[in-house]
């Protein structure tokens, strides 16, 4: 009797081993690694631009009574280049306009500039400053040189356009007007729409 269970012990105890030995360890659970956080990149400005403006201007001379203000609106072209964190560029606009100076019946046809500017990045935007040279022409009196500086905002809305808005102070030579010089002054506000090669 003893014999038989010292047997039985045995066995029960050599199954338990086998089946102890059979079991497999459950799978680990795979580690999901938390996603990188995202890292904001800036549009890279470099390149050439071509589009249109739209806006108001409003003329006002020196002689009393002789001025005005009406629609402008033209075409802009010019290349930008990226340094990063700031942005220069130079371009050229060409404007018609529908001012007619009152108290002389003269109308501003076209105004012309050639431009630098020099702006630093926010997010998809550029915040800048521009100025250069203006010719004014006017009709009968014919065109005058001068100067120019403002400043605008420009903001990608895709890779490649932009929409912007731009406020510029103009300052004449002087146009003769009956021997006069009406030294004119112009300030124009435009939006504009850009496309990026």
């Amino acid at each position: 009797m003893k014999y038989l269970l010292s047997a039985a012990a045995a066995s029960a105890l050599m199954a338990g081993t086998a089946f102890a030995g059979n079991l497999e360890p459950a799978p680990a659970e795979p580690v999901i690694a938390p996603a990188p956080a995202p890292t904001f990149t800036s549009p890279n400005w470099t390149g050439f631009y071509a589009g249109g403006q739209l806006g108001y201007a409003d003329v006002d001379t020196d002689l009393a009574g002789v001025d005005g203000d009406g629609f402008i609106g033209g075409l802009t072209a010019g290349y930008d280049y990226d340094l990063g964190d700031w942005v220069i560029g130079a371009g050229l606009d060409y404007d018609w306009t529908d001012v007619t100076l009152s108290g002389a019946n003269l109308d501003v046809d076209n105004v012309f500039r050639a431009k630098l500017r020099g702006g630093y990045k926010l997010g998809n935007g550029l915040l800048y400053a521009t100025g250069g040279y203006a010719n004014v022409d006017v009709e009968t009196l014919g065109d005058e040189d001068g100067y120019f500086v403002g400043a605008g905002y420009e903001h990608m809305v895709t890779e490649n356009i932009s929409l912007g808005g731009e406020v510029l102070y103009h300052q004449f030579d002087g146009l003769p007007a009956g021997g006069v010089d009406t030294d004119p002054e112009a300030t124009t506000a435009q939006v504009r729409a850009t496309f990026r090669f």
